[in-house]
Formats: structure tokens, C-alpha cells, sequence
């Protein structure tokens, strides 16, 4: 079998995994034009796919017709259309590992103490011969916002508590006793966005969620606030954010997820003021690929011993 192995921009997916004597090859450029992602991955039976960098909806796996094995990282991944997958005959299955560590709640702790404390522009003075210039702000005492109190928002909220900030949250299923659970205070969500001194997205990208975070949302935000998104760039109207940084609205924002990944050369955020942006680098851990890589060869093995497992659309 034939193997490509997607989007591995850092070229490390052959150091993660003992792939052995599988016929590989690593794409470490990330391919946007539609028909040239299928004419460069036509010839292969099985695709690795990175979670959601590179989308395969019916249009691109109806063109596809070796493929037979598509292996994506995580159990979940909103850009593979599984029922087409299904009645085309390709077999995805998913890696289980490296989901129940914190790397993503850690990164937005980092974005979080980036943007108000100026970490970057700080660094950047002193490399530039200069010295101290503004004023950073506090965390002890402020109000944590958490929309989306599962897994990653929980984590985040019981360092928000460990920081002496006060932590409250909202979502549409969530209710009181379960934001106790998850160390927080339940509030409307017109309260979350009014009240808090940081708001930190920790939402899943569907119907429901996306745009949820639009102009009226972040008018209701102190000019003080900061919003710190680490889960999907959808979730937020893009746009309406931009302008509110742009006219100081809000104090900052702390991105790591966008609309368009790889962001283009003349994306808009590469210059948007009052931001410390990183390239989706929530998930991007030595634990994190070491289980992905490791349960994608794993993926490839069972297929090919005519067991697949952890398969996402069987049907």
C-alpha cells in the first residue's frame, strides 16, 4: 500500500512512529487548490490526515477511487464526510490517544498571560535595545469567562481559580450543578460576555456554535476584556473582532485558531493590532504527535491484516 501522510509541516511524523517497511510519503506543504490536492493524492490507497487541516468532503473522496483507508487523528474530525466515505468504500478511522492531556488548555493559559502581560512586545523592546513600555494587568481578583465548560474549558477554569480569579461560564446545555463540577459559576450569556475580564472559548465548531461569538456578543464585552479563542476560528465573527481591536473595544485577544489554515500572506490578522496570534498550535505536542503517529501506523497495520480499528463510520 501506498501511504500519504498529510500536512506534517514540521516534517516529524517518520520520527513518531516505527512505520517499518510501509511505503510512505510525507507532505509537509500544505496542498489548498482542490485539484491539485487530487491529482497528487490519486495514486494512494491510504491518506493520514492531521485533524482538520485538509478537508475531504464527497467532492474530493468521490475523486479518489484508490483510496481505501483514510486515518485521521483524533475521533473526530469535522471535515471528513464519513457517510460518503462509507458508501465510497474507504474505511476512516481515528487515533485515541493524546485526547485527555491538557496541551490546549495549557497553550491558552499562554495566550492568556502573552496578551496581558505584552510577553512578545516585551521581548521584541529589549531585542530592539529598548526597555520597559506599558503596563501589564493582573489576574488575581478579575473575572474568568468560560464558554464551553467540557473538558478543555474545565481545565482552564480550575487554573483561572488557582490564579484567585473569580470563574463563571455559560453554554447552552449547561446547567448549575454542572458548572459546580467544573468549578464555576453559572451565568446567561449576556452576563459571560459583560462580566468577564477574559473570555476563553472552549466550544465544539458545529451549526449551533458557529458565529455564536459575533458583533452584539462582543459589544457586550468591558473595553478592558480580552478574548482568548483556542477551538475553532468559526466560532467567531472573524470580521466583527478585527473591528473591535482595531477601535480598541476590547483591550486584546489572544488567537491560536482561524478561518482560513494556513493563514494567507495578506490575511488581515498578520497585522491586526492588540493580538498574539499562533498557528493552531493548540494540539501540536511532543506527547500529542508521539500518540497520534504512533496510533496511525497502528490504524495502517490493522487495515492491512484485514481488522480495521477505531473505525469512525462503520456502518
Amino acid at each position: 500500500m501506498r501511504i500519504a501522510v498529510l500536512d506534517d509541516y514540521q516534517d516529524v511524523a517518520r520520527s513518531y512512529a516505527d512505520w517499518g517497511s510501509l511505503d510512505v510519503e510525507v507532505f509537509t506543504e500544505h496542498i489548498a487548490d482542490v485539484d491539485e490536492l487530487v491529482a497528487r493524492l490519486e495514486p494512494f490507497e491510504v491518506i493520514a490526515a492531521m485533524r482538520e487541516r485538509t478537508p475531504f468532503p464527497r467532492s474530493v473522496l468521490s475523486r479518489l477511487p484508490n483510496l481505501k483507508l483514510l486515518v485521521t487523528t483524533g475521533m473526530r474530525n469535522a471535515s471528513i464526510d464519513l457517510e460518503a466515505a462509507r458508501e465510497l468504500g474507504v474505511v476512516v478511522s481515528g487515533t485515541g490517544s493524546g485526547q485527555g492531556r491538557g496541551a490546549t488548555s495549557e497553550l491558552a493559559w499562554g495566550l492568556i498571560l502573552a496578551v496581558l502581560r505584552d510577553i512578545p512586545g516585551q521581548d521584541r523592546r529589549i531585542r530592539e535595545g529598548g526597555w520597559q513600555t506599558g503596563v501589564g494587568v493582573e489576574l488575581g481578583g478579575k473575572t474568568l469567562g468560560v464558554l464551553g465548560l467540557g473538558r478543555l474549558g474545565s481545565q482552564v477554569a480550575a487554573v483561572g481559580r488557582a490564579f484567585g480569579m473569580d470563574v463563571i461560564a455559560w453554554s447552552r446545555n449547561l446547567t448549575e450543578q454542572r458548572a459546580a463540577e467544573g468549578g464555576a459559576r453559572l451565568v446567561g450569556k449576556d452576563e459571560l460576555f459583560a462580566t468577564a475580564d477574559v473570555l476563553s472559548v472552549h466550544l465544539v465548531l458545529g451549526e449551533r456554535t458557529r458565529g455564536l461569538v459575533g458583533e452584539a456578543e462582543l459589544a457586550l464585552m468591558k473595553p478592558t476584556a480580552y478574548l482568548i479563542n483556542t477551538s475553532r476560528g468559526p466560532i467567531v465573527d472573524e470580521a466583527a473582532l478585527r473591528a473591535a481591536l482595531h477601535e480598541g473595544r476590547i483591550a486584546g485577544a489572544g488567537i491560536d485558531v482561524f478561518g482560513a489554515e494556513p493563514l494567507p500572506a495578506d490575511d488581515p490578522w498578520r497585522t491586526t493590532p492588540r493580538t498574539v496570534l499562533t498557528p493552531h498550535i493548540g494540539y501540536v505536542t511532543d506527547d500529542t504527535y508521539q500518540a497520534f503517529f504512533t496510533e496511525t501506523v497502528e490504524d495502517v497495520r490493522a487495515y492491512a491484516a484485514g481488522s480495521p480499528i477505531r473505525v469512525l463510520n462503520a456502518g
